[in-house]
Formats: C-alpha cells, sequence, structure tokens
C-alpha cells in the first residue's frame, strides 16, 4: 500500500486529495467511481481533523492499495477511540429541511462505499473503505 501521513488538520486536504489522485491515476477509475472514493476519503479526514485530537494536535495517515479492480483505504490516527459505525443513520430530511450543517459526512462516506469497516489497533483508530471501480 502507497501511503501519507499529514498533520490532522483541514489544511492538510488538498495533500490527500493530491495523493488520492496520483495513487489512483494508473488504474483508471470512472471519474464517477473516483468522485465517490475521493468524497468519502476527504469527509472521514475532515472528521478526523475535527475531532480526534481535542485540544491538541496529530497525524492521520491515508494508505491506498487495490487488487483488480477494487479499491481499498486506510485511514488511521492516534486520537481518541472512535468507531464511526455506532452512530445511527442520521435523519436527512430533517438536516436538510432545518439547514443544519454537519452531520452526514460519515452516512455518506458509508453508503458510497462497498465497505465500511473499523478497529482499534494498537492504540489507533484503523478505518477501512473499500470500492469497487
Amino acid at each position: 500500500m502507497d501511503r501519507i501521513t499529514v498533520p490532522a488538520e483541514l489544511s492538510s486536504l488538498d495533500r490527500v486529495r493530491v495523493f488520492l489522485t496520483d495513487t489512483l491515476a494508473p488504474l483508471g477509475a470512472a471519474e464517477q467511481e473516483f468522485f465517490k472514493i475521493e468524497l468519502a476519503v476527504v469527509e472521514m479526514c475532515v472528521n478526523v481533523a475535527r475531532y480526534a485530537y481535542p485540544g491538541g494536535t496529530g497525524e492521520m495517515t491515508v494508505a491506498i492499495g487495490w487488487e483488480d479492480r477494487t479499491v481499498q483505504i486506510e485511514i488511521s490516527d492516534s486520537g481518541i477511540p472512535f468507531d464511526p459505525r455506532s452512530l445511527p443513520k442520521p435523519d436527512v430530511g430533517w438536516i436538510l429541511t432545518t439547514g443544519r450543517t454537519g452531520g452526514l459526512g460519515i452516512y455518506l462516506a458509508r453508503t458510497l462505499m462497498d465497505r465500511f469497516d473499523y478497529r482499534r489497533d494498537d492504540g489507533r483508530n484503523v478505518l477501512t473503505l473499500v470500492k469497487g471501480v
């Protein structure tokens, strides 16, 4: 797997996007499938940047690999333990009608990916996203 480690900050998102584009380019994924992957990865990295290190700073690592036409991405951090699968499905209608911001990123990522797994491994949150292209 190819990997990049960046500060867990919103300002790192551009570096993650470039890494994602450069790493997946040889795969030749359809634009629509690449967009789904990019959106899911960015949403999960935003969550790490905003919530993993309350009151402090840290890093996040994005690792990408593929076999055949299946992409696997691991996003990991050593921040506070958090299993995104534990969140209930949001009331999308309520969010849209009230104009509330936030609350849809994890839902979108789970919906866009073929597999969305979490584990805590050696003091690290490890989120695995899998998508066939």
